[in-house]
């Protein structure tokens, strides 16, 4: 008796520490399930685990074929999976010896007695094992005994598997979220050294997470403030964080290109129980949009505010002294200052009305009304309305006889050519020629504008098609204009399916050409 309460023992033993050192619970429940069977003189043995939907499916088995544990079906029937605890512990499957016997004949074996205890954990049914036996008799109540303490260390192992997957799945779940979250997500430990680095932080910050793991939050985040001080050194994320404190910078990321991505980082501390600091969190979110929007608003208002203000004050200088009751002004006079309120009349209503179409092209309301046209004659028609505003310039067209039509919206090709024809006389202020042509190939129709004035830096063409942006020269300080004109003319172009761009050199001149599609 006492070798075998040392059997089982050593069983039970060789059983946990199984189901610490391994995670595959097939291979632990077919260890206790051929321990349990050598311990009962049985031959073969069950384990079937409770699934969603309660039915029972088996998941191990000794001494039996794989290809006939289908056949035991009848066995996993009748089973209370919702009874208590107390009930489930003095619970007998009923009838449980009659379906071996109908199960026999089928499976081909030899089996005469069967046993089968609940597997229970925190008062829930999660299985059932059972033992078989060929030979030998009924079995006792000694063995449902022993047989309970394989059903607990089975319950156990089962609880624990289940729990690791669960816990598996959490991370994996918490992985993909923090993987796919649009802002940068690092967990930094207590010396601020990364330990989590998600792919938005890798296209923030052009590191790789297999470079971040591990390196100092300073050097992969090496922020920069407006004045290009280093903000990891004027303000060190939470180094004496009081409890459930948070921190937030903002800062430049400078990349090696010279691109620069403007982040704001919130630092999230996480204490053990003990107070202790245990990790840092940290959210980084891309704020260049809202820095730029910010920026952007700032100079709306500044350029509108000056743009608008100009002519009106004009307007009304001129309107105030023409209307004067103590002048007598002869009809030249006259006529020059009316000329004046006209002309600013319609630089208000152009600027007015560029402000009218940059707001529908932000709020996508911005249509094209098509038609066939032929862009030379357009052209020859806006151009003859400059030659009466500039005496100065010569005005030339530059078009074959036979250009294709073209499909496009009228009125805003004209706006397009009236904006490039009105920046060619601005900017060549000592005249010269202007000239505006075009050509034509098997897809496109080209036209451009050109002109002698004072020319574009290069590192200044890229820019110019943006909104409220103007090129540096004292020209252009001293040359009205919101820098609305050529972003106007880029979404025009580009809208009709065409393309924009210039070609220029400082002091020789400008050319600005663009396409369309031929109709």
């Amino acid at each position: 008796m006492i070798d075998y309460q040392l059997r089982q023992r050593e069983y039970l033993l060789q059983i946990s520490r199984a189901m610490t050192s391994r995670l595959d619970l097939p291979s632990v429940l077919r260890l206790i399930l051929e321990n349990a069977a050598e311990m009962l003189q049985g031959q073969a043995g069950l384990i079937a685990l409770r699934q969603e939907d309660d039915s029972l499916r088996i998941v191990a088995s000794y001494g039996l074929p794989p290809d006939i544990l289908h056949l035991f079906t009848p066995l996993l029937t009748d089973i209370p999976v919702h009874a208590e605890r107390e009930y489930l512990i003095r619970w007998t499957i009923p009838n449980l010896q009659m379906k071996l016997s109908l199960v026999v004949p089928a499976i081909g074996l030899s089996l005469r007695q069967v046993v089968a205890l609940p597997l229970i954990m925190e008062n829930t049914l999660i299985g059932v094992i059972y033992i078989f036996r060929s030979r030998g008799g009924a079995f006792s109540t000694n063995d449902r005994q022993v047989l309970a303490s394989f059903a607990d260390q089975a319950a156990i192992a089962v609880h624990n598997a289940r729990l690791y997957q669960q816990l598996a799945h959490e991370k994996h779940r918490l992985d993909a979220i923090i993987q796919n979250s649009a802002d940068g997500v690092m967990i930094l430990d207590p010396q601020c050294r990364i330990q989590v680095f998600n792919r938005a932080l890798e296209e923030m910050t052009g590191w790789s997470a297999e470079e971040a793991l591990g390196q100092p939050c300073s050097r992969v985040l090496d922020l920069k403030d407006r004045q290009g001080k280093d903000v990891c050194e004027t303000e060190c994320p939470l180094s004496q964080p009081e409890p459930e404190e948070c921190l937030y910078v903002e800062g430049d990321i400078e990349h090696p290109d010279g691109s620069v991505v403007t982040v704001g980082i919130t630092y999230s501390p996480l204490h053990d129980r003990e107070g202790r600091l245990v990790s840092i969190i940290a959210n980084v979110r891309d704020i260049t949009r809202f820095r730029e929007a910010e920026e952007m608003k700032s100079t709306f208002v500044s350029v509108i505010s000056h743009e608008l203000k100009s002519p009106v004050s004009i307007i009304k200088g001129y309107a105030d002294t023409l209307r004067r009751e103590d002048a007598q002004w002869d009809k030249e006079t006259l006529m020059q200052g009316l000329a004046v309120i006209a002309e600013e009349s319609d630089r208000l209503n152009r600027l007015i009305d560029n402000l009218l179409d940059t707001s529908r092209l932000q709020a996508s309301a911005f249509k094209l009304e098509l038609s066939y046209l032929q862009v030379d004659k357009l052209a020859a028609k806006v151009m003859d309305e400059f030659r009466t505003q500039s005496s100065e310039h010569m005005f030339t067209l530059d078009f074959p006889p036979d250009l294709p039509a073209v499909e496009g919206d009228v009125e805003r090709l004209r706006q397009v050519l009236t904006n490039l024809l009105s920046n060619a006389i601005k900017y060549s202020p000592r005249g010269g020629l202007i000239q505006t042509g075009g050509w034509a190939d098997d897809d496109w129709i080209y036209v451009y504008v050109a002109d002698e004035g004072i020319g574009i830096p290069r590192s200044e063409q890229e820019h110019i098609f943006e909104r409220f942006y103007r090129a540096e020269s004292p020209l252009t300080r001293r040359t009205e204009g919101a820098g609305l004109g050529l972003y106007l003319c880029k979404e025009v172009i580009e809208a009709h399916g065409g393309k924009i761009w210039v070609q220029s050199e400082p002091g020789k001149g400008a050319k600005f050409i663009f396409k369309l599609p031929r109709g």
